[in-house]
């Protein structure tokens, strides 16, 4: 009877240790496919070396295990990827926000406007005073397709400059590539933003700021419109399924633009950690003059309606050939 019930016992406990063992395998198993899952439901966002990147390093540096940010040179390099699907969120030039629209067929949603005017035009030299002087010269710019190009154009015209005819504009550069043109005086007029102005200006002493774009413009389009340089937009997959996660990156943001702009010496070091401009000194002289923002795409509507009509009036294909209806505009509303 006794050894029965050793026996009993024994195949007993090794039963129960069995499970246990089990038990415990599951659950590592759970752990690992937990975090293999969150990994792969990182948000990813594109943005680019310049004012859209400037405003996102505050939630670059805090929010790493939501987010996969990338930075790019250009928006070229973003746009592929927007049509692939391949990101979730990205910071564009505001018309190819449209032209996206446009081209994915609405795959695609505006949902803030993240920078304002940050274009001037610069000079090694003292000749350009006012828009007529540029008539006969080679201008330099980066951005072709982009609003520096359509912007560019359009005040042209309105000052009586065919940009085919009266000008010769060189695209071929991206923004960094231009600024270190200038800085070595390989170009002496160029168009280029911020914050590749305060940059260029340290290393050339002799550059000089001659026209300011968004000044330029105010005055072109009578101020009906502003002049909206960046955008936010959202994969429509990705916010119609995530309400929830695109509506927080929002927050975030917005709560990084304003860490940037009300903390210009701790973010420009964050500027510099990320590799956005090199040196944090030259970052924070950059900050203000970088127009970075938050506007909600419910507000600024009608800043952008007026936008875009001035660009598709002067160039249809500034905008991707029509202007975007209402379902561009992210609203914050979707149920998951």
């Amino acid at each position: 009877m006794k050894r029965k019930l050793s026996v009993f016992l024994t195949g007993f406990i090794v039963i129960i240790s069995m499970l246990f063992a089990a038990g415990c395998s599951n659950s590592s198993n759970s752990k690992v496919d937990s975090n293999s899952k969150q990994s792969e439901t990182k948000i990813k966002v594109a943005t680019l070396k310049g004012p859209t990147g400037i405003g996102m390093v505050k939630l670059m540096n805090d929010n790493k295990s939501d987010y996969d940010i990338s930075l790019y040179d250009s928006p070229d390099q973003v746009v592929s990827k927007i049509v692939a699907g391949d990101v979730d969120i990205a910071a564009v030039p505001s018309n190819l926000a449209a032209v996206l629209y446009n081209k994915t067929k609405g795959n695609v949603e505006l949902a803030a406007i993240n920078t304002l005017g940050v274009l001037y035009v610069v000079e090694n030299g003292n000749s350009v005073n006012n828009i007529s002087d540029l008539k006969g010269k080679t201008i330099y710019s980066s951005g072709k397709g982009s609003v520096p190009e359509f912007a560019l154009n359009y005040i042209l015209k309105q000052n009586g400059i065919d940009p085919e005819k009266d000008v010769t504009i060189d695209y071929k550069m991206t923004h960094s590539d231009l600024a270190a043109a200038v800085a070595s005086k390989k170009v002496n007029l160029a168009l280029l933003p911020e914050p590749f102005v305060t940059t260029t200006k340290i290393k050339d002493k002799d550059l000089n700021i001659q026209l300011n774009l968004t000044e330029e413009w105010n005055t072109a389009s009578k101020g009906k419109s502003k002049l909206i340089m960046g955008a936010i937009i959202f994969n429509k997959d990705f916010a119609d399924k995530n309400s929830e996660a695109a509506n927080k990156f929002l927050e975030e943001y917005k709560k990084s633009v304003e860490f940037v702009n009300n903390n210009k010496e701790d973010a420009a070091k964050l500027v510099e950690k990320y590799g956005i401009i090199s040196n944090s000194k030259i970052a924070e002289m950059a900050i203000p003059r970088c127009n970075i923002v938050f506007i909600s795409a419910q507000d600024g509507k009608t800043s952008l309606d007026n936008f875009y009509n001035v660009l598709i009036s002067d160039d249809p294909k500034s905008i991707g050939g029509k202007l975007p209806d209402e379902k561009f505009y992210y609203t914050g509303s979707k149920s998951n």
